[in-house]
Parts: C-alpha cells; sequence; structure tokens
C-alpha cells in the first residue's frame, strides 16, 4: 500500500512538473509558416498527417534516398524464426550522417518542438523491411508507443505502399478520445494484452472497421504521427515494405531507457564510410 501511494505521489509530482515545463516553454518555441503550423494542428487534431517528401521540399532528401537504397540492397535474406513468422528487418542507421543531416532540419526539429511543446531530441532513425506474415503480431498488432507522453514518428516509404504491401493505419483521435467510453475499452484490453497490443478482431468490438484510417501512398510518402496518442500498426501484407522511422521526444524523455534502441546495438548497425563522422543523438 505504501508502495502504491509513494508511486502515486511521485507521478502526480512529475505530471505537474511536465505541464509547469510546458507553460514556460510556450513562449520559446519556434515560429512556423502556416503549411507547417497546419501540420502541427493535424497532428494535435487527428494523430497523423500524410504529405510527400516533395512537398516537403528538404535539400538533403536526395543524399537521404541515396543512402537508403544503398543500404537496403545490403540487407540479408530474410528467414522464418522458429515460430514460423518472418520479422522485419531492422538497420539503426542513426550514426550515418545522411539519415542524420535530414531527421536533423531545422524546419522539421521546429516543426517537432511546436507539437510537443518542450525542446526536443531527436532520438534516431530505423530503416526497416517489413515481410508478408498471415497472423498479427509485434507492430502488427495494434498499440501504442511509450517512449514520452508525446512524440512525433516520421514515416518515410521507400517503395509504393498498396493495400497488399501492408500500410500505416490508425484510428483518428476522436474516435478515443480521453474524455470518451472508447478511450477506456481500448487501455483496458491493451493491458490485458499487456500493452503488447490487440488484433483487429478485438478493435472491432469498440470500433468499426470502416472508422480505421489506411494510409497507402506511392515512395516518398511521408507520415507525421504521434504514436502515443494515436492507436495504430502495420496491416498484415502479402508484398513487403520497406520504410525509414524517424523518432523524436522530449529532452528528456519520459522512458529514456525505451529510447536506446534507436541508437545502441539493438538491431544492426551499418558501419561509417571512412569520410563519415558519427553523430551525437538524444540531445
Amino acid at each position: 500500500m505504501l508502495d502504491t501511494i509513494t508511486n502515486k505521489i511521485f507521478e502526480l509530482k512529475s505530471e505537474l512538473g511536465y505541464r509547469t515545463a510546458l507553460l514556460n516553454h510556450a513562449k520559446n518555441l519556434p515560429a512556423l509558416e502556416s503549411g507547417d503550423r497546419y501540420i502541427v494542428n493535424t497532428l494535435q487534431k487527428e494523430g497523423v498527417y500524410v504529405t510527400t517528401l516533395d512537398e516537403l521540399g528538404l535539400t538533403s532528401t536526395p543524399q537521404l534516398l541515396n543512402a537508403a537504397y544503398s543500404q537496403l540492397s545490403s540487407m540479408a535474406t530474410p528467414s522464418y524464426n522458429s515460430a514460423g513468422k518472418l520479422l522485419p528487418q531492422i538497420y539503426t542507421v542513426t550514426d550515418l550522417p545522411e539519415f542524420s543531416t535530414w531527421g536533423q532540419e531545422q524546419r522539421l526539429l521546429n516543426i517537432v518542438e511546436n507539437y510537443i511543446g518542450l525542446p526536443v531530441a531527436f532520438q534516431g532513425v530505423h530503416l526497416r523491411k517489413d515481410l508478408p506474415n498471415e497472423n498479427q503480431f509485434g507492430t502488427l498488432l495494434w498499440h501504442k508507443d511509450s517512449e514520452d507522453r508525446r512524440m512525433v514518428k516520421i514515416i518515410i516509404y521507400l517503395t509504393d505502399v498498396e493495400e497488399k504491401d501492408g500500410p500505416f493505419e490508425y484510428v483518428p483521435l476522436s474516435l478515443t478520445s480521453l474524455y470518451s467510453l472508447n478511450y477506456y475499452r481500448i487501455y483496458h484490453k491493451l493491458w490485458k494484452a499487456g500493452y503488447i497490443g490487440i488484433n483487429d478482431d478485438e478493435l472491432k468490438e469498440i470500433i468499426p472497421k470502416s472508422a480505421w484510417k489506411s494510409c497507402p501512398g506511392p515512395a516518398g510518402t511521408v507520415i507525421f504521427t504521434d504514436p502515443k496518442t494515436a492507436l495504430h500498426h502495420g496491416t498484415l501484407r502479402t508484398e513487403e515494405r520497406s520504410a525509414l522511422f524517424y523518432v523524436y521526444t522530449a529532452n528528456p524523455p519520459k522512458r529514456p531507457e525505451l529510447c536506446t534502441q534507436y541508437w545502441d546495438d539493438t538491431f544492426a548497425r551499418p558501419e561509417l564510410s571512412k569520410e563519415s563522422d558519427s553523430v551525437k543523438v538524444g540531445t
């Protein structure tokens, strides 16, 4: 009982400190052009904003794409694990300058900071190839990320993504508001599942499939999302899908121990080229 009370007091103090920090930093948020302000507003309202690399027009995009396709070509041939599942192939490419330069473009950092409301940390980037599977597991289950109170994940499709390729899919925030019954019903199901995720059939009991939002698109599609607030998953696929996943949190995040995967040795890390310098992340 004493431990429970102590934890509740700690959580309350932490939340109060967070709210105070948001108020204090509001006057320091960088200015945004109207188009970028629209991205932030849509994230706040919907949980997701979809655009393209061409529309963003960042100067480092050509170098990013060249490096991404070069690394994709070196990924090993996938194999089934003991459970008969094809696990995603993931490279941590945060140290490679072509990837980190794009992720730290000042315009992107300004968008992220305005959404998160605090000084931000670029945690890192994964190059990921998701493979065909018949059953939901891992990130194919509906879930929410846990690294921070608010986050931004930027997903860049490197291949054309149709329904057969397993596009990103989410439930609009309007259907899972904190003040709605759906929020608590979903939270209960996630809790029962150990926060690993819930399958399509379980979600259909709460929110009809017709209300789910799928995000197919050609190579170069860019998805801004807050994976902490938006219930989301990758759909089952019969063809592989390749994409980049950029991750941003407040600095520091609420749960920094969950962020190390974006720059440590959890996943394979391609070696730096001789001319490349390592990049410090999480700052």
